[in-house]
């Protein structure tokens, strides 16, 4: 008797601090989300001295590393991204012409993807082949553990958990993809000359940084819903 109630003190105390790190972890994204923007737009006033816009400086880029990918403009803010499929990089409107130190370091952080791409990468190899797991994950994943409450199997519950746990390790793998592709980003840009000054380097890291912490909160968001899915997934068993 006493054991079950200790029992039933611990989860739903361990249920209660998870669900407040849920939100906790929520409010930190959009901490994170803001911080992006915030900084973005800082340096987006800052030109930087070599005086060429990023689709320039991406193009220099690509062809210094001996890449044939395609440069091309897309639309929204910040949507800046590399296809491997379609081997194309898309600048978003506000990168594409602006001649920044904010503009040039997030052109060059895609060409970091590009020649990770390249080079056969290991990690970003090994976040590929989780891909189909964490689209899988993402959408099924919550619905089976709830599925599996509700008929009362502890089986199908757990199984949801723990496909879920492919998005976590997906987001653990995405970490040093992005952490590498932004190192790449201020060695090509330091290099080649295109960031000649220490304010310019500095400022450029601080873009790269304030993106990589968007990565890090979004591990750390799928380790906390993870933990969720496993204490609910335990109801079942407990039914």
């Amino acid at each position: 008797m006493f054991g079950n109630s200790l029992y039933s003190l611990f989860y739903y105390g361990t249920d209660s601090i998870l669900f407040v790190a849920v939100i906790a972890v929520a409010i930190l994204g959009m901490i994170a989300s803001a911080r992006v923007n915030s900084v973005f737009k800082k340096y987006a006033k800052m030109r930087a001295r070599i005086g060429l816009p990023a689709s320039d400086v991406a193009q220099r880029l690509l062809h210094a590393g001996g890449s044939d990918a395609a440069l091309t403009q897309v639309g929204g803010q910040l949507t800046d991204h590399y296809d491997p499929k379609n081997n194309t990089v898309g600048l978003s409107q506000t990168v594409y012409n602006d001649a920044s130190v904010a503009a040039l370091a997030v052109a060059a952080h895609e060409i970091g993807h590009v020649m990770q791409y390249q080079e056969g990468y290991g990690p970003i190899r090994l976040r590929n082949s989780l891909l189909p797991v964490a689209k899988i994950g993402s959408g099924v994943a919550p619905w089976l553990v709830l599925l599996g409450i509700f008929m009362g199997s502890f089986g199908l519950a757990s199984f949801g958990a723990w496909l879920f746990a492919g998005i976590l390790l997906f987001q653990l793998v995405t970490l040093p993809v992005e952490l590498n592709a932004s190192r790449r980003a201020l060695d090509m840009l330091t290099s080649g000359g295109y960031l000649d000054t220490y304010d310019e380097e500095a400022a450029a890291r601080k873009v790269l940084n304030a993106a990589a912490a968007t990565y890090v909160v979004a591990a750390l968001a799928s380790f906390v819903t993870f933990l969720r899915l496993l204490m609910l997934a335990n109801r079942a068993r407990r039914r």
